[in-house]
């Protein structure tokens, strides 16, 4: 999540660069990375890129088929009501994970989620005001495309327990594949401009487009969805008190409030895990 939140930062501090373009950039940096591990290792790439046909279509459906919806919202709707819509993935996430084997949902699992929600909207509804209209159905469309895409690419991602978390970096080489598809379709080529934009798209390559989804598929595979849900939360959260920090936000109420609700909800959700410690 911490990862997560850097993604507004790093995204403004790129430029004017197209949506496609960073995506592509900033995955196929991630997927070059992870391969220069492997042959440094000595490790058998093969072996790496060797997966399911399943896992392949999940995981790459999730990376790229989430942003493609996401970037599709925020060009046909305002960017307020898109993100209220998209940020509907972490409850989706606590509702979906009740149809996985030996899972059971509980009262404090969806209270916990529904604190984080309403923590988001005080977020996200403060940077302008809501109103949902008619004109914008493709956008919102969209907008509950990418959440159903990351909420089921991130249950169903548990069917595939075994496969390693580096072949992640596989997933992210054709995400960077089908992006640059995308951009040569719909955008017009832009470059950074100075070495801190280049530094800007490096950053993103490295944590919340890169190493971030690392982190997920692993915490997917064997952690505590609801918990993980729950605390997803906290993305927008921390992103917000960043911006803060470096002067790009003004702190509020409605963030203090923010701050109460996300944290309560993500310790409510993961009471499971307080009860298995003690």
């Amino acid at each position: 999540m911490a990862l997560w939140a850097t993604l507004a930062l790093f995204t403004a501090a790129s430029g004017g660069l197209p949506p496609f373009q960073l995506v592509a950039m900033a995955f196929g940096l991630s997927a070059c990375l992870c391969l220069t591990k492997w042959l440094v290792r000595g490790e058998d790439v093969r072996a790496h890129l060797r997966q399911p046909a399943g896992a392949w279509a999940l995981s790459v459906a999730g990376l790229f088929g989430f942003h493609f919806f996401y970037f599709l919202s925020l060009r046909s709707a305002p960017p307020v009501e898109a993100n209220l819509i998209n940020y509907t993935w972490p409850l989706l996430i606590v509702l979906f994970s009740g149809l996985l084997p030996g899972e059971r949902l509980r009262w404090w699992h969806l209270a916990g989620v529904g604190m984080g929600l309403t923590g988001a909207v005080l977020l996200i509804a403060g940077r302008g005001s809501v109103a949902f209209e008619g004109d914008h159905a493709l956008g919102y469309a969209a907008a509950v495309c990418s959440a159903l895409v990351w909420s089921t690419y991130s249950v169903a991602n548990r069917r595939y327990a075994a496969v390693p978390t580096d072949a992640v970096g596989g997933f992210c080489g054709l995400t960077a594949l089908l992006a640059l598809g995308a951009h040569l379709a719909f955008e017009a080529t832009v470059w950074p401009d100075g070495a801190g934009e280049w530094l800007a798209v490096a950053a993103l390559g490295l944590g919340p487009v890169g190493s971030a989804f690392f982190f997920w598929d692993y915490g997917t595979k064997h952690g505590d969805i609801r918990a993980l849900g729950a605390a997803a939360y906290a993305a927008p959260l921390l992103s917000t008190l960043l911006l803060i920090a470096v002067g790009l936000g003004a702190a509020t109420p409605a963030v203090l409030a923010a701050c109460i609700l996300v944290t309560g909800g993500a310790l409510l959700a993961s009471r499971d895990l307080f009860r298995r410690r003690a």
